[in-house]
């Protein structure tokens, strides 16, 4: 048995599932970071696979384009994971709480 594109799709899907239930479902802000960044990685996750059974350009050329993406997708991750974390760590200094239902960041 070989592992085909569909297993690729199957298991980005899951985790992208499990990362939407967790971005949705939680309250605390870090555990909602960690959901975002499951669904980047399940994104990621599917351009690979795509890139590797892409037979555009012909079966003995490697495409390269879902791995440039990647590159660029793994670049914004980074980003907003320290912006979101300072970010954060800001509203813990502030409000000593990282409640997403217990910030209120209007009234002071």
């Amino acid at each position: 048995m070989s592992v085909e594109l569909g297993h690729y799709l199957a298991v980005s899907g899951i985790v992208f599932g499990i990362g939407v239930a967790v971005a949705l479902s939680k309250r605390n802000a870090i555990a909602v970071l960690m959901g975002v960044e499951l669904m980047l990685n399940a994104v990621n996750l599917t351009l690979l696979s795509f890139s590797r059974f892409s037979t555009a350009f012909g079966p003995d050329d490697e495409p390269l384009t879902g791995h440039v993406f990647v590159v660029f997708v793994l670049t914004v991750a980074a980003a907003e994971a320290a912006v979101a974390l300072a970010m954060a760590v800001l509203v813990y200094r502030r409000r000593e709480t990282v409640d997403l239902d217990r910030i209120n960041l209007l009234r002071w």
